[in-house]
């Protein structure tokens, strides 16, 4: 509600690149190679179209179709917070930063029912055990990868979080365990 994070910079940052990852795949923008080892992601199209934000991180995988899905998860967290909240205040989702005479108010939500309805639609799905569609089933997939899940959820099930998982896409559900395993990393290295 206030803008402020309830993630370390860090893993947040390291969410919301697996976010743009699998949103990428679900939009059949790129894929992951299977054969390689490790897994690496491809385009499936080579025009850099969308938003900036899409733009940016597919021009990057044309670019440099050789590195590992985590090596892109810890390459676009660096940048991905405030490449997010400057594609939120373009759509009007977020009000701009706000600066004060010594300190700056983060970008917060510009309707307070548009920022809370991702959110109530997953615990509503949790509370009345029905799947939840696919886009709410990657944000509860990465909430679990992010141990978030269990502070943001009114009511935490872990199966119910495997379930949902197991309706994504493989390929997504690769990304959300890569995510996951970065998450892991840096919880325990503290970078």
């Amino acid at each position: 509600m206030t803008g402020h994070p309830l993630l370390h910079p860090r893993l947040t940052g390291l969410t919301l690149a697996g976010a743009i990852l699998a949103e990428l795949m679900l939009a059949e923008r790129v894929a992951l190679d299977f054969a390689s080892n490790p897994e690496r992601l491809h385009a499936t199209v080579h025009e850099t179209t969308g938003d900036p934000l899409t733009r940016t991180v597919l021009a990057h995988i044309i670019a440099e179709p050789h590195h590992p899905v985590g090596t892109w998860l810890l390459f676009f967290a660096r940048t991905i917070h405030a490449d997010v909240a400057a594609r939120m205040i373009a759509a009007n989702l977020l009000k701009p930063p706000v600066r004060h005479l010594l300190k700056q108010q983060p970008a917060a939500p510009a309707d307070m029912n548009t920022a809370a309805w991702p959110l109530a639609r997953l615990n509503l799905a949790v509370q009345r055990r029905k799947p939840p569609v696919i886009g709410d089933c990657v944000l509860l997939a990465l909430l679990a990868a992010a141990g978030s899940a269990q502070r943001i959820l009114s009511e935490h099930d872990a199966r119910f979080v495997t379930a949902a998982t197991a309706l994504l896409p493989v390929p997504v559900q690769r990304v959300v365990a890569q995510t996951k395993a970065a998450v892991g990393e840096a919880v325990i290295s503290r970078r």
